[in-house]
């Protein structure tokens, strides 16, 4: 199915990941919002479960590898395009978890992957709901 004018939505899995107090970001390799900081995600395929989604997504985009996985929230990102017909529409699922193992290096969809220090997460221009996101997962770890 193409991305753009989709016949349905497009599930995409994001994974907020902590190693102490620090959050895993990734500059994107692939439009949209190609260079921007975000969390690490990406589709999830037939079969696989929203958890093992998010686990493949971290590992193949940064190398790391990820443990106790909890949902944070699911965004509904429909984008119109000028006429008004649905251009893009993402249902995306995002999921908390922590630090296993690895160290973070730019992977498929990643052209750089990074443990960043909470303090300078909201100074990295991040999509307001990808903040949204963080500042939850910080509420649920008691950050």
């Amino acid at each position: 199915m193409p991305r753009s004018y989709p016949d349905r939505p497009m599930v995409g899995v994001g994974a907020v990941v902590f190693k102490d107090n620090e959050v895993l970001l990734i500059r994107r390799g692939k439009a949209p919002r190609l260079g921007d900081w975000s969390i690490p995600g990406g589709m999830q395929e037939l079969g696989e479960t929203v958890f093992a989604a998010a686990a493949r997504e971290v590992m193949e985009e940064t190398a790391v590898g990820i443990q106790n996985i909890g949902l944070i929230d699911v965004i509904d990102a429909i984008t119109p395009d000028a006429q008004g017909r649905v251009q893009f529409h993402y249902t995306l699922v995002d999921v908390v978890a922590e630090w296993q193992s690895g160290e973070p290096m730019g992977g498929s969809d990643a052209m750089h992957a990074e443990f960043m220090p909470l303090h300078r997460v909201p100074g990295m221009g991040l999509w307001s709901e990808t903040q949204r996101i963080i500042n939850m997962a910080r509420d649920m770890r008691g950050i």
